[in-house]
């Protein structure tokens, strides 16, 4: 089918060689596209808009085509959530609850933790027995349910937020994964020591606790200072190592105490030089190894993460590493490796791999995901390849057999190798029958929603084959034949009712419609023809309307459109014709006035005019024939645009019609043009303002015009005078202060400066601007009509706000302007014992009530802004460096609301309140010690005006030194800092 705008021209075509008047049948229907040939399936490859026979593309194919059940309803298989057999079930992530997950499989997967668990009494569902209305409560019976669902579930996942909502965790924000995991076993260990059964109470020691002791040796006496401890998870240090062996020998290696970290002897009474050493005694049965791989950067004040890679054996013998060496075997086994995909410390996504202590297979376990690695042999896959940044990122080093290399794992688990552990008995773990009753309930509930889900979507299908087979009938009643009755319905309610997935609403035609009421031709692209019966079939069962049928072609849209094409070729022709008569002048008495700017934007004019013709009725729905929108064209010069400004020109010759609508008084932007031009001209402008050569201008124009020269006239004599009177006040010549009083006078008068400025500029331009006719005092009066400043005050800054004047001056204010309160100040000198005495008074007098509020008002001002300056001083040795420092624009908006809530730290942000100092002089927040005029300022939650932090205010920064371990990290603190400050944007305080 050819393309829309070629169906457009052919459309039109005819109106060449057709005047409106002659317009027959058949031009209507051409130009509605009627005999279109209708396109044929596999002719187009989406539909003709333009041709309102096409019904190809519009979403038949998913009808007549063979039949998807699927497509008939949006219901996954219930199957799919179905755990398959002989594999574990998964956890829902709650939205960043990975971390959670990651434990509670490897603790799931730790079979005598999971036993104890079982053992622990459950009194309440047991006594509930099989009713429905038990729900879990506290943590441990949360954690049994948990378990029990993970072993015996018929779900491929199950959903933890019981669990999580009693440890009170936030589901949408990620915890400390190292943290979480001490906290949780510490409240397990706290649980399972209140169980009545005596041998649940050590199970978590026996489990995660080893003894290990801290041994201080004084290097005088040689005197051993041992301190016992307990530990369940060895924190390693990975930065500078490459393998686990390295990270041990570190942790235990021995530390030097010396200098001002010397050791009290308890033997010597003394401090003493000493070293100190960590001792393993014992180890647990399962090992935790937690590679600290999320460290505090003091240079940003934030933690990092180490994407350093450390290599660990899949046999871990720790014999070497124990103080006393005994024959009970020290050779671990790894269990578990726990992963964090991400570059940060503060987002990413935690997953682990486990080993299955019956059959020695590792699994991946990816919250709801659950894949089995092939063979038994430990595989880290992609969790590699996402760590690091591009500039940082490193060769993965080669790993020897039995090792494995990452850089994202951060807690190894090791369990110790024993005979029993290969025992069926031992691996095997019963579900005891209270928690079986119910994971039985749970599995029933699932069977129940897959069987609903299942019927769901039979009901769907069985729907959608009755809906399939009636639009299949009516589809191929919808193309009307050549010479039968037709009606249109809208080509996107068509597509709606096709499409199955949308809701079918009734047929709505009213945006079709035209002014006339009947069918708009330019709206027939976005129709379908379509055959009567069809149209019977869908109005009765969908109902809508307007019907639009053969009857609706709109006769009058199809005259109008053939009178503006036919203009608008006729355009370029009469266009010369008029630019050469308009050189000729009419006869007399018998031209028309013309605007000058019309003449010359003429042609655009009727362009636009055309095109407006030719749309009009597009957006006149419910309008009266002849109510289109009128044209807008930019007007080059208009006669009321007296200072230059561009209008829109609506129409031709409005440019020479006045705001009262009549002929405009400025005779130079008009002229007249001859009966023949004007008679072209209203051919395409039938609306244009039509004035005759004997046409008067506007006489209200003309009054105005007259009664505007005499006030300017009056405002020119009225600035004349007072500048005459008032020349000094104007000139800013011979002005009394305040600083110097006046020997000549005793009394001086105060009005605002607001008022003399607007005085000036009347006297400047008094032809421009409105004259000045009172005095406003009252501003400078309170609302108890005293006056608001003091004598000293307006020395020190307040005289900002008045002007003063002379006796005399205030003789011709008060003659020429309205004063509503007169304000003076008087010198009163009288003689004292001391010697002659001076006083200032004011009339009216000081408000000392509303002085006070003022002042109280100025000073809550000064401590609450939203955009300051305010110094600060590095001081080195107590002494505050020679030159000033450089000023810091602090955002200090004293908002209570926003000062409340803490910055929230993501990734890679540092915290505004100290970040600004932090960079210009290299001093993390935490060696910050800032003060003003000798008092500290700790409160890092109070704002900078409660501190008495005021704007132009000099804090003194004052840095600790690093200490040596960690100066030696970072050169930044071994560096001199200059003798100079910064501006920043930042909060203040430590």
């Amino acid at each position: 089918m050819a393309p829309r705008v070629q169906l457009e021209k052919a459309a039109w075509r005819w109106v060449e060689s057709v005047r409106p008047e002659d317009i027959q049948r058949e031009h209507i229907e051409i130009a509605y596209r009627i005999c279109v040939p209708a396109c044929k399936r596999g002719a187009c490859r989406r539909n003709c808009k333009g041709n309102p026979n096409c019904l190809v593309g519009i979403g038949e194919h998913a009808w007549l085509g063979e039949i998807d059940e699927n497509t008939f309803h949006n219901i996954d298989d219930p199957n799919s959530e179905r755990r398959d057999k002989n594999t574990f079930v998964g956890l829902t992530n709650l939205g960043a609850t990975c971390y959670v997950n990651t434990f509670l499989q490897v603790w799931f997967h730790n079979l005598e933790l999971r036993r104890t668990l079982y053992l622990c009494q459950n009194a309440r569902a047991e006594e509930h027995n099989m009713d429905s209305d038990y729900e879990p409560r506290s943590i441990c019976e949360h954690l049994q349910y948990l378990f029990a669902l993970l072993q015996n579930s018929n779900r491929r996942y199950i959903d933890p937020s019981g669990l999580v909502k009693a440890l009170g965790l936030d589901t949408g924000q990620q915890q400390d994964a190292q943290e979480f995991s001490k906290l949780f076993l510490s409240l397990l260990e706290d649980t399972l020591s209140k169980q009545k059964n005596p041998n649940l109470h050590n199970v978590i020691q026996q489990q995660f606790c080893g003894q290990m002791s801290y041994v201080t040796v004084c290097n005088q006496c040689g005197r051993a200072s041992p301190l016992p401890s307990r530990f369940y998870e060895l924190e390693l240090n990975i930065q500078g190592h490459k393998n686990l062996t390295e990270c041990v020998t570190e942790f235990l290696k021995e530390e030097k105490l010396d200098g001002d970290n010397r050791y009290f002897c308890e033997s010597c009474q003394s401090k003493q030089n000493a070293a100190r050493r960590i001792k393993l005694h014992s180890l647990p049965r399962v090992l935790n190894l937690q590679l600290m791989r999320f460290v505090f950067d003091r240079q940003t004040g934030h933690k990092k993460k180490l994407n350093t890679f450390i290599s660990f054996p899949e046999q871990l013998d720790m014999g070497p590493f124990l103080e006393e060496k005994e024959d009970e075997k020290c050779v671990y086994e790894l269990s578990a490796v726990l992963i964090h995909r991400g570059v940060s410390a503060y987002s990413g996504h935690y997953i682990a791999h486990v080993r299955d202590a019956r059959t020695s297979d590792w699994y991946k376990f990816n919250d709801e995901e659950i894949e089995k690695m092939e063979g038994k042999k430990l595989q880290l896959g992609i969790e590699e390849d996402i760590a690091e940044t591009v500039k940082s990122q490193t060769r993965k080093p080669k790993c020897s057999k039995g090792y494995h290399c990452s850089r994202n794992a951060y807690m190894l688990v090791y369990k110790c190798q024993r005979e029993e552990d290969t025992d069926p008995m031992e691996t095997n773990v019963e579900v005891p029958g209270f928690l079986g009753r119910l994971v039985d309930r749970d599995n029933r509930k699932f069977e129940e929603w897959c069987l609903e889900m299942a019927d769901m979507r039979k009901q769907s299908v069985d729907k959608g084959k009755a809906k399939h087979e009636e639009v299949k009938e009516l589809y191929e009643l919808l193309p009307a034949e050549d010479g039968q009755e037709y009606e249109f319905v809208p080509l996107e309610w068509l597509k709606k009712w096709l499409d199955d997935s949308t809701v079918t609403k009734e047929i709505d035609n009213g945006n079709f419609l035209c002014s006339h009421g009947k069918l708009h031709p330019d709206k027939v692209g976005e129709a379908k023809r379509i055959s009567v019966k069809a149209a019977e079939l869908l109005f009765d069962k969908y109902g809508g309307g307007p019907r639009l049928d053969g009857s609706t072609l709109c006769e009058e849209c199809v005259g109008q459109r053939c009178r503006v094409l036919r203009l608008k070729n006729q355009l370029a022709e009469d266009y010369k014709e008029v630019t050469n008569l308009v050189k000729c002048p009419p006869k007399s008495d018998e031209g028309y006035w013309a605007g000058k700017t019309s003449l010359r934007s003429w042609r655009q004019l009727a362009l636009e005019q055309l095109e407006e013709d030719e749309e009009e009725t597009k957006h006149s729905n419910g309008k009266t024939n002849g109510e289109g929108p009128e044209i807008t064209a930019t007007k080059e010069y208009g006669p009321e645009n007296l200072d230059g400004d561009e209008e829109e020109m609506k129409t031709f010759n409005e440019d020479i019609l006045c705001r009262h609508g009549g002929l405009s008084i400025l005779e130079s932007e008009r002229r007249l043009v001859t009966e023949e031009v004007w008679s072209k001209l209203r051919v395409y402008f039938p609306k244009a303002p039509q004035f005759t050569q004997l046409q008067e201008p506007c006489q209200q124009c003309l009054r105005l015009e007259r009664e505007g020269k005499e006030n300017e006239a009056l405002n020119r004599m009225m600035a004349s005078e007072q500048k005459s009177s008032l020349l000094n006040l104007f000139q800013e010549k011979n002005r009394p202060t305040l600083t110097k009083w006046p020997q000549e006078t005793d009394i001086l008068y105060i009005v605002p400066l607001f008022f003399v400025d607007e005085w000036r500029r009347f006297i400047r331009r008094p032809t421009k601007t409105t004259p000045v006719s009172s005095v406003g005092n009252s501003l400078l009066l309170c609302p108890h009509r005293g006056f608001m400043f003091t004598f000293d005050s307006m020395l020190k800054g307040d005289a900002q706000h008045i002007a003063l004047l002379w006796p005399d001056e205030w003789e011709v204010i008060s003659r020429h302007f309205l004063v509503d309160q007169p304000i003076s100040i008087c010198r009163i000198s009288g003689a004292t014992p001391n010697g002659s005495s001076v006083e200032y008074t004011t009339q009216p007098e000081l408000c000392r009530d509303c002085r006070e509020g003022f002042i109280f008002q100025q000073q809550r001002d000064m401590r609450e802004y939203a955009q300051a300056t305010v110094y600060v001083r590095k001081v080195i040795d107590d002494k505050r460096l020679k030159d000033a420092a450089p000023e810091m624009n602090v955002s200090g908006s004293e908002a209570e609301d926003e000062r409340e809530e803490p910055v929230a730290k993501v990734d890679g942000e540092r915290d505004p309140d100290f970040s600004q100092i932090m960079h210009a002089f290299s001093v993390a927040p935490f060696d910050q010690n800032l003060s003003i005029d000798g008092r500290c300022l700790t409160d890092d939650s109070a704002t900078l005006g409660s501190l008495g932090v005021i704007p132009e205010s000099v804090i003194c920064l004052k840095a600790d030194e690093p200490i040596a371990d960690f100066a030696a990290m970072d050169d930044v603190y071994q560096v001199c800092m200059p003798e100079e400050g910064f501006k920043g944007t930042g909060l203040l305080g430590h």
